[in-house]
């Protein structure tokens, strides 16, 4: 499994209150088989369900507000 973390200060304001961040879909995969994690304050993740967006080559992960976290998915790339 291959994960890519990030930051908060990562997200950038969308729509409606929204925060996106953008991932490359050469990086990541077309989006099929990601799962995002939110980073807890106990240092371990927890799945959450949020938005993700693809247009063109890029992923967009959406959220009501910026997080720590990262993406994990079981294809390399």
């Amino acid at each position: 499994m291959n994960s890519y973390d990030f930051k908060k200060e990562d997200f950038a304001s969308a729509d409606e209150g929204r925060y996106r961040i953008e991932f490359d879909k050469n990086t990541v995969g077309n989006g099929a088989d990601l799962t995002v994690e939110e980073l807890l304050p106990d240092g371990t993740y927890s799945p959450i369900q949020a938005e993700i967006i693809r247009f063109n080559e890029q992923i967009f992960i959406e959220w009501s507000t910026p997080f720590d976290g990262r993406i994990t998915t079981d294809i390399k790339y």
